[in-house]
């Protein structure tokens, strides 16, 4: 094939596969990264058909690493982390540590060096992003505790994971790698070397948190007051790359940190949203470009030739990780079920895998075949995520059946709160609301309004220390563990409302409060049809699914201003409410979809 081709064809031949790959993967509810893998597999060198440059593909990765970390900086949230900083920062350091340690044993137990073995441990250390914020937000776990513990995790995760991308090269040489060239000018003394890349990266982090805060902003600024999406657009994408392309030639870092801090520079502009809007199509593009060319890297044969060792990477990722990180979950006093959901969450590896690899095997510090083995244990573990979170979402229904057996895996101890404050007197006629997060606290906060009494259990201490401190009657632990409702007089109470989104927890606690108190009404959200279903068939006053909610709300609103009169757009939306609870529709006034209430055209012109 011409050279003026080959990177036409490594696009055009790297997207159709991709897209093919993709499709299948969603097709067979895996996510559709396996796809993208699968789709390097295809046409790399280790299967038949064609061959892509594999250079150039190296070089099209490149554009992808520089996008996706830009992506990850662009959502860097401090107040996120800050506000799980008491699990996410210990839990995720002692993870990391555990995690590459496995690998790290696991590596040299193959006779491979200590500094193949730290690369390799770090890389099966470290989940997907993409993966994780994509399994919490199909399970609607993105706004529970669980899913901001997980996410703060994370960036716990990628920070590390930056940390050591600025520092391997400089470790390489005395790791037994090719080192950058200044190891060999500071004549080998790791502390110098240490010393002048720490330099060098701290001079570009406060070039561009003191120059770049407000050079950066005011670029953006300028381009978008032309008016012109294209000249916005071009502005976000040239200071990604100019400022990733000059962070490398200027001061020696890697590509991934100058694209990071320009996306977390660029995040504390007010233009941030539109920056990552306008930049989306060309960072998925170029991300899943960036997965096939690590496909293409892949030697499946690896499979046949080692199946012993990928077993055993496989149960790093999936059984020493997950066992490790429910270990830190609770031993911080976390509930059983939360660090189930967090270990299912963190039992993948991705992105910065392949990256860790990539430089690893740059720098003459990873074997050939550790680039496999990561590979292969991202594939597999990607593939076996879903199903790993079913296993465990299952044993959380179990479990939560059986408080009792979890109790005995929980830690307790000095040091907690009480489980309600003192004062506290019993009540009668009263709401018991589960959960005081955005949706507990606003229903909390109606209630205040109405002088209507209640009481809130919430499990994070800090929360139940914030609402004892306003004066609000608080129990503090998990609603279903054993004595917590009783805490909450829930055989006193009026109404039991279930504001957290776990749904096998909301029938449990259905069951503990009807067998305490079988008048008591109940009003419980959940994000499942199915869910909605059982419920409502085991006669629970309400079940709302936020979805369907908002849903109807843009409804009434969009009726009332095409024209629709508000009593017959309300009639509309109660009687569509009425039937997705599959109850009988008012008999009072007609369904406007009927013919009698359909109005005509006319009829709306003259309105």
């Amino acid at each position: 094939m011409p050279h003026a081709t080959e990177l036409i064809a490594i696009l055009a031949l790297g997207l159709v596969f991709a897209f093919a790959g993709g499709m299948l993967a969603q097709r067979l509810r895996l996510p559709p990264l396996v796809g993208y893998l699968l789709a390097g597999i295809a046409i790399g060198p280790h299967t038949p058909g064609f061959v892509g440059n594999a250079e150039l593909a190296g070089q099209i990765a490149e554009i992808g690493v520089i996008l996706l970390m830009f992506g990850v900086g662009l959502h860097f949230s401090i107040g996120d982390l800050m506000a799980v900083r008491a699990i996410a920062l210990p839990g995720a350091v002692v993870q990391i540590a555990a995690a590459t340690a496995m690998g790290l044993g696991l590596a040299l137990a193959f006779g491979w060096s200590f500094g193949a073995g730290l690369v390799f441990g770090l890389a099966l250390s470290v989940a997907s992003t993409v993966v994780l914020l994509r399994a919490l937000a199909e399970r609607g776990l993105l706004d529970s505790d669980k899913g901001r513990i997980a996410v703060g995790w994370l960036i716990v995760e990628d920070l590390a994971m930056v940390l050591a991308l600025v520092l391997l090269p400089a470790l390489a040489a005395p790791l037994g790698g090719e080192g950058a060239g200044m190891a060999h000018a500071a004549g080998g003394n790791l502390w110098v070397t240490l010393g002048l890349t720490l330099a060098k990266v701290a001079a570009f982090a406060g070039l561009m948190l003191v120059g770049g805060r407000r050079l950066v902003p005011w670029l953006l600024n300028q381009a978008a007051r032309t008016g012109s999406r294209e000249l916005f657009t071009l502005a976000v994408l040239a200071l990604a790359l100019g400022i990733a392309f000059g962070s490398a030639e200027l001061f020696g870092v890697s590509f991934a940190l100058g694209a990071f801090f320009a996306g977390m520079v660029l995040a504390e502009s007010d233009l941030s949203h539109q920056a990552a809007a306008n930049s989306l199509p060309l960072q998925d593009a170029f991300a899943v470009l960036f997965f096939v060319s690590v496909g293409m890297l892949f030697d499946p044969g690896i499979l046949l030739r080692e199946p012993l060792a990928v077993l055993a990477v496989l149960a790093i990722i999936l059984i020493g990780k997950s066992i490790a990180a429910v270990a830190i979950v609770i031993a911080f006093r976390h509930p059983l079920g939360t660090a189930l959901t967090i270990a299912a969450s963190l039992a993948q590896i991705g992105e910065f895998s392949f990256i860790l690899a990539g430089l690893g095997i740059s720098l003459k510090l990873l074997p050939p075949e550790g680039r496999d083995l990561i590979l292969a244990g991202a594939l597999l573990s990607i593939t076996l995520n879903p199903l790993f979170f079913a296993g465990i979402e299952r044993l959380i229904g179990f479990l939560a059946e059986r408080p009792q057996i979890a109790a005995r895996f929980e830690r307790r101890g000095a040091g907690s709160l009480p489980v309600i404050a003192e004062g506290h007197h019993a009540r009668c006629g009263h709401a018991v609301v589960i959960g005081y997060g955005r949706v507990g606290s606003s229903i909390g906060r109606a209630l205040q309004i109405w002088d209507l009494p209640f009481v809130v259990v919430e499990r994070d201490r800090r929360r139940v220390e914030e609402l004892r401190q306003a004066g609000l009657e608080t129990v503090y632990g998990d609603a279903a563990a054993p004595g917590i409702l009783e805490a909450a007089d829930i055989g006193r109470a009026r109404l039991l409302v279930v504001a957290s989104p776990d749904a096998h927890q909301a029938r449990h606690l259905i069951a503990i409060a009807r067998e305490a108190n079988p008048g008591i009404d109940t009003l419980v959200r959940t994000h499942s049809d199915t869910e909605r279903r059982h419920l409502e068939q085991e006669g629970v006053g309400l079940v709302l699914m936020p979805e369907r909610e908002l849903g109807f709300g843009m409804t009434l609103y969009a009726l009332r201003s095409l024209g629709i009169s508000e009593g017959e757009a309300r009639v509309f939306v109660d009687t569509s409410r009425a039937e997705s609870r599959a109850e009988p529709a008012p008999e009072a006034e007609p369904a406007l979809g009927a013919p009698e209430l359909r109005p005509h055209r006319e009829a709306l012109t003259d309105e």
